[in-house]
């Protein structure tokens, strides 16, 4: 028997409160114990001392990918294990460790073992997923407001980032052949490297294809984009630019060394290991 705490966000793709009575009705049927619960973000994060004094040895994450990030990062000296429960729009950590299983077979599984998850770093951020950065970043807030449903705020964001977008963009120092300027560069972690996908949008069709595959899906299917694998690199000039840690916004100085990392094997996985 498992003594859980879960961490939710009423706001995230399919976290509404009746699926989490599901879910947690799931986790009793299991014989797992729900010792606590947070929802984030009206609730604080718990801290590792109250995890610690709940007794609790698995956290489960039934969240998008930004709350999931917050709350690793949160628990990042915690020694017990996370258990990642689809629970956002996209979920791309939840199939690196679960791939196509729904929750009902992630939870009946008893063949789950802890993995690690690699990581983007640029000082005290990390990206579990991606790390998004460039003028295309402003695209966020428009995407936000477009789950929402707030029409006029959806129509401000989009034409604020339709100025940003055709900004001169930004320049990368580290990544030799990627030496022009980006409208957007997605970093991800890959095998102790980090892989850039870098696209360059100068006309007005571009950016009108760029910010609409921002808003319903994957920008990197927008065009075709310039790629490079590298150890570590930075954003080369002077001002500070908008970064996206697995979504959300963050002013990143120009210089700050962006490299990968990896954490404790401490993940909840259900794919089998010899896959």
């Amino acid at each position: 028997m498992r003594r859980l705490w879960i961490i939710t966000n009423p706001a995230s793709g399919s976290t509404s409160p009746a699926r989490c009575a599901e879910v947690e009705a799931l986790l009793r049927a299991r014989g797992d114990e729900i010792v606590g619960r947070t929802d984030f973000p009206a609730d604080p994060l718990p801290s590792v001392a109250t995890i610690d004094a709940a007794g609790v040895d698995t956290v489960v994450l039934f969240a998008g990918d930004g709350t999931i990030n917050a709350a690793v990062c949160a628990l990042a000296d915690w020694s017990g294990a996370i258990l990642i429960l689809p629970g956002g729009t996209m979920n791309l950590l939840a199939r690196v460790l679960h791939g196509e299983h729904d929750i009902t077979a992630i939870i009946a599984t008893d063949e789950d073992r802890l993995t690690a998850l690699p990581f983007v770093e640029a000082g005290p951020h990390r990206a579990f997923v991606a790390l998004i950065l460039g003028p295309a970043a402003h695209w966020a807030r428009a995407r936000e407001a477009a789950r929402a449903g707030r029409l006029r705020r959806l129509i401000a964001a989009a034409r604020n980032s339709w100025r940003n977008t055709f900004a001169r963009g930004i320049r990368l120092a580290g990544a030799t052949t990627l030496d022009g300027r980006y409208q957007a560069v997605m970093v991800q972690p890959a095998d102790a490297r980090l892989a850039l996908a870098a696209i360059d949008a100068r006309d007005w069709r571009s950016i009108a294809t760029l910010g609409w595959e921002w808003l319903t899906g994957d920008w990197i299917a927008a065009r075709a984009v310039s790629t490079q694998s590298v150890d570590r690199f930075a954003v080369a000039g002077r001002r500070p630019v908008l970064a996206l840690f697995d979504g959300e916004p963050v002013l990143l100085d120009p210089g700050v060394p962006i490299s990968s990392g990896r954490t404790a094997e401490r993940f909840v996985s259900t794919i089998s290991a010899e896959r």
